[in-house]
């Protein structure tokens, strides 16, 4: 990433120039996820698909030796069911071709990446990609290592390459970017409440409270 994209209203991201690689949230990956709690990194990966769909953000699967690895967890694949996703060999995802033509299929150079594990499996097809002049993007809390050292070093192994870290929910707030965009609000909304914690509660109750005062209005 250039010094001029990393600042400025144009390094924010927009649906219209995003695209989001998936990879490798499997239950061999997941076995030996120990630098944050599991069920959090499913919850903001499945979140963050969620979010992907709901304003129409082309999103890419990906799973490594699924016969040995597990099949993608059902969390995400229930959110694109019709799409099977590319299996690989190769353990960094942006050797495969098959991978790299789909992202360059989609005409979009802010690449959103999430993956198990970060010190593999996310570093390696990040930093290749931004040398290959894609703004990249890793969400690191819809990622994780195998240590809490390993996920740090390989975080600030990226930020050196380039690569800009983010977390889940800043990039969905970067996608909705006005909360007067009513087309994409309930969907926004709904990823919130239930995968926000306890901003998802919050949203809930103002749902029930502004539909309260509708019926009382007609």
């Amino acid at each position: 990433m250039s010094a001029q994209n990393k600042a400025g209203l144009d390094a924010l991201l927009t649906p219209e120039e995003s695209v989001v690689v998936l990879i490798d949230h499997q239950p061999f990956q997941f076995a030996n996820l120990n630098s944050h709690e599991p069920t959090m990194v499913v919850n903001n990966v499945v979140g963050l698909a969620k979010a992907a769909k709901a304003y129409g953000v082309p999103t890419i699967l990906t799973t490594v030796l699924e016969e040995r690895g597990g099949l993608l967890i059902q969390g995400v694949q229930d959110v694109f069911p019709e799409q099977k996703p590319i299996d690989r060999t190769l353990i960094n995802t942006w050797q495969d071709e098959r991978v790299v033509d789909a992202v360059k299929a989609t005409g979009r150079k802010k690449l959103i990446l999430a993956g198990l594990w970060t010190e593999i499996c996310l570093a390696m097809p990040a930093i290749q990609a931004v040398g290959e002049g894609f703004e990249v993007y890793a969400v690191t809390d819809a990622s994780g290592g195998v240590s809490a050292e390993a996920h740090d070093m390989a975080v600030r192994r990226m930020v050196q390459a380039g690569v800009v870290p983010i977390t889940w929910l800043a990039v969905m707030a970067e996608w909705q970017r006005d909360w007067a965009r009513e087309e994409t609000i309930t969907g926004a909304i709904g990823v919130q409440a239930q995968h926000g914690g306890a901003s998802g509660v919050a949203f809930a109750w103002e749902t029930q409270l502004l539909a309260g005062r509708d019926r009382s209005a007609a």
